[in-house]
């Protein structure tokens, strides 16, 4: 089986680094930065020269990408999949991108004889470097019985969803609940200090007890380490909670906490913190208190 990656960033690169030394597959990689395919090279793939060499001839052609406008360019604009990718061919997005727009491009990409399905994933850069991210699927099933061997070869918890989108939908549930939580425990470490606990022993409570989260511990680490480096950053998670609210008001589902959580993001954005990881959210209340919460030295 060819495949052709395009998208070797933070989370696309592990995950095509895997595929390449794991699943006995033909890939040839494209991203615009040169030392992210280098490293993809490095390990059995080749380089593609343009996009569309990246796409042209290939059985399956996988995305990883930051935002759906990204997806929507590179499916259906000029040296895309929609020109470029042969009739038969199977095309799967692993960003995480807004059924609608999922559901556009399938429609486009249909007429050309190219099957699409939704493959976004969950479990962070570590996951996707161990090959244990989860992969959330929908669409056509005899395409994802298809992929399953790739699939496999990155990922350990593979499911099937049901109707195209519905693998974005999950993934945007999922990261909402998981945003939600993020706050809940920047709040709560921040409560507990400012009342005079010591964070290191209110974390160590929390994470033995039903407070606690990946979520939690996401914030808790980063925030007693003062460490706001990012794995995956304030800019993507406000994205993230971005379609949740959109998929709401599509349905007239009435959300509370998600509005406030994405106007926390809001605010780290407005502070400059954009570019830190999602967990930063933290330093929202650490401006407006004047005080941090960290481990002692």
């Amino acid at each position: 089986m060819k495949i052709g990656f395009i998208g070797v960033g933070h989370m696309g690169g592990p995950m095509c680094r895997n595929i390449i030394k794991k699943s006995g597959f033909d890939v040839t990689v494209f991203d615009l930065n040169k030392e992210a395919v280098a490293a993809c090279v490095e390990v059995g793939g080749k380089a593609a020269a343009t996009m569309a060499d990246a796409i042209s001839g290939m059985d399956v052609i996988m995305t990883s990408l930051p935002m759906p406008k990204d997806v929507e360019a590179v499916a259906l604009g000029p040296g895309g999949i929609a020109e470029h990718a042969r009739s038969g061919a199977i095309y799967a997005d692993l960003s995480t991108n807004s059924p609608t727009v999922i559901r556009r491009v399938a429609d486009a990409l249909s007429d050309k004889g190219v099957t699409t399905i939704d493959a976004p994933v969950s479990g962070g850069v570590i996951g996707a470097e161990k090959g244990t991210i989860a992969i959330m699927v929908g669409g056509d099933k005899g395409a994802y019985d298809t992929c399953m061997p790739i699939f496999e070869s990155f990922g350990q918890n593979v499911s099937y969803l049901g109707g195209l989108g519905s693998g974005c939908i999950a993934k945007i549930v999922n990261n909402m609940i998981a945003f939600c939580n993020m706050a809940a425990g920047a709040e709560g470490l921040m409560l507990g200090a400012v009342a005079g606990i010591d964070p290191e022993a209110l974390n160590e409570v929390i994470r033995n007890s039903s407070g606690n989260s990946m979520g939690y511990r996401g914030v808790a680490h980063k925030s007693l380490n003062g460490d706001w480096s990012a794995t995956f950053t304030v800019d993507l998670a406000y994205k993230d909670m971005h379609l949740a609210l959109e998929l709401a008001d599509e349905l007239s589902v009435p959300l509370s906490l998600s509005p406030q959580v994405h106007n926390l993001m809001r605010m780290a954005r407005g502070l400059g913190y954009g570019g830190d990881d999602a967990t930063a959210m933290m330093r929202v209340y650490e401006n407006a208190l004047g005080r941090e919460v960290r481990k002692k030295s």
